[in-house]
């Protein structure tokens, strides 16, 4: 019988592609959420009752156990952006963290797959870096080989990233460069996240090892943004933000619903956020990234002004090559 791989977070934006990537691989999947309803688009993805959807809220013992039971892997995807209501950087990316690793050992489990974040610190002055450190300790606490992986910003057709900065330059006359636009970022596709974690749960050799993962490219903040106008066919103002402004107006902007900027991103922004020195990454998992500027046109077409009639840059550029 194929071995168990319980997923917590499994609804989310990496925990969708992980789901299928998982079950291409042939494993059975429970995924382990807190609105199981929000979670019916996952079993197509694999063959009949390959897939299985649970509640889980990750603040709930009980239900840790009963999501975890039988399994031969468990992999923990839960994380938040943002902090709302009783949903805390703290008690998501820490403690629930190690609550899962401990019933997952509790279990039998034999491998442990935790998704932190590149700049996961407990020294930082960001309280989501610090969470993710957190959560890293706890984990490694109670589940010594446990597989911890850091991607950078991963990117893909539901990301968050250029999702958002392509929406604002839709509405916009400008995009604020916070900081200038220097810091440096190493983006990572979210298939290939999704590769790793299939790799780690195969491959025993692993098992109590960090990597941090990134795409082949590292770009600044500013780049990104002139990469996301010329695939949208957009033309805006680049404004430069110091920090202490953007810190001033994400004041406000936190209170929103769905914050489009908070304080602690701000914080997160000062530091680049590329694949340490020394680290091990992609590259020793056997997988070879895909790079942005390779993926972004395939979802990043709704942006422009004429949807997917609008010939993309890459199109222009090859038909330039042509003439």
């Amino acid at each position: 019988m194929a071995s168990l791989v319980t997923v917590f977070g499994g609804s989310g934006f990496v925990g969708r592609h992980t789901v299928r990537a998982l079950a291409r691989a042939g494993y059975r999947i429970r995924v382990a959420v807190r609105h199981p309803n929000l979670g019916n688009f996952l079993p197509p993805m694999g063959t009949v009752g390959q897939i299985q959807v649970v509640k889980a809220n990750v603040e709930d013992a009980d239900q840790i156990a009963a999501a975890v039971r039988g399994a031969d892997i468990v992999v923990n995807l839960v994380g938040i952006l943002y902090q709302s209501g009783h949903q805390r950087f703290e008690s998501i990316h820490a403690e629930a963290a190690g609550a899962i690793a401990a019933a997952a050992k509790s279990a039998g489990a034999h491998s442990f797959i935790q998704v932190s974040a590149i700049g996961a610190d407990i020294e930082s002055e960001s309280a989501y870096a610090r969470s993710k450190a957190d959560g890293e300790t706890r984990v490694r606490a109670v589940f010594p080989d446990a597989t911890i992986l850091r991607p950078s910003i991963v990117f893909g057709p539901e990301d968050n990233f250029f999702n958002r900065f392509a929406a604002l330059a839709r509405m916009l006359p400008f995009l604020p460069l916070i900081g200038g636009g220097t810091t440096k970022f190493q983006p990572v596709y979210v298939s290939d996240v999704a590769a790793a974690i299939v790799k780690c749960a195969r491959d025993i050799s692993t098992r109590g090892h960090i990597y941090e993962l990134g795409g082949p490219g590292i770009y600044s903040f500013k780049e990104l943004m002139e990469l996301i106008l010329r695939e949208t066919g957009r033309k805006k103002l680049l404004v430069p933000v110091p920090h202490w402004i953007a810190m001033s107006k994400a004041t406000f902007l936190q209170m929103l619903p769905k914050p489009l900027l908070t304080r602690d991103q701000v914080k997160l922004l000062k530091y680049d956020n590329v694949v340490s020195s020394g680290a091990l990454t992609l590259a020793d998992l056997g997988i070879q990234p895909d790079s942005v500027e390779a993926i972004l046109p395939s979802y990043l077409w709704r942006f422009r002004a004429e949807g997917q009639f609008e010939e993309s840059t890459q199109d222009k550029i090859a038909a330039a090559s042509k003439s």
